[in-house]
């Protein structure tokens, strides 16, 4: 018994300080333009799911998530937040977020992926190592509708989102009113045309894919 719990322990301490030498040589590159090993994906993949799924089961999901308001009320802090890096319809994501890794996913099939209860969860405390932010302090119901704009996304055009942009600014939403008179300010002072928070002109749609 004596030798087996000796060659357990050395067989710990050699783990451990080969895992000590390989930490410190900095062989392992950190870089946004180095993939994953395959192990460390998966790890990493199943951690995350693992997580999400064992934090977010408790949650109870409100029985108003098909309110137009709801989502009215997600498609303008999606606009304003969220499209910059995960895209919309007709909206592609920024140049920040295509050097990002991983890169942000668009979130079309994103309700098929995730339940309504880990989706609020992803939301309010956001993924690490990821990119992904906390939106804990925008309080629960207005992530709650931005879950309830995901359920609507999939399948949505361009001119289905571009209309409830519209709704958004119509209404004086707060992000798209501070915003809009940014745009609006940039684009008298320069004399170009801008666009609605969260969308894009043709103009610079073409100018983006040339």
């Amino acid at each position: 018994m004596r030798t087996v719990l000796l060659t357990l322990l050395a067989s710990t301490v050699l783990a451990f300080t080969g895992a000590a030498a390989f930490l410190y040589s900095g062989i392992y590159n950190v870089a946004a333009t180095d993939p994953h090993w395959p192990a460390t994906h998966w790890l990493m993949e199943t951690a995350r799911m693992r997580s999400i799924q064992a934090h977010a089961a408790d949650i109870a999901v409100p029985a108003n998530l098909s309110d137009e308001a709801r989502i009215i009320n997600g498609t303008e802090h999606f606009a304003a937040h969220c499209a910059s890096c995960h895209s919309a319809p007709g909206v592609p994501r920024g140049e920040s977020a295509e050097g990002m890794y991983p890169k942000p996913p668009a979130l079309s099939d994103a309700t098929k992926r995730y339940s309504d209860a880990q989706l609020f969860w992803i939301l309010k405390n956001g993924i690490k190592m990821s990119g992904m932010p906390s939106w804990a302090d925008h309080g629960n119901e207005e992530l709650w509708d931005v879950v309830a704009f995901l359920r609507k996304l999939d399948g949505m055009t361009s001119e289905q989102y571009g209309g409830l942009v519209m709704k958004t600014i119509m209404r004086g939403g707060q992000h798209h009113h501070a915003a809009a008179e940014a745009e609006t300010g940039a684009g008298e002072a320069h004399g170009d045309h801008q666009s609605m928070p969260g969308m894009i002109t043709s103009e610079a749609a073409d100018d983006h894919h040339h």
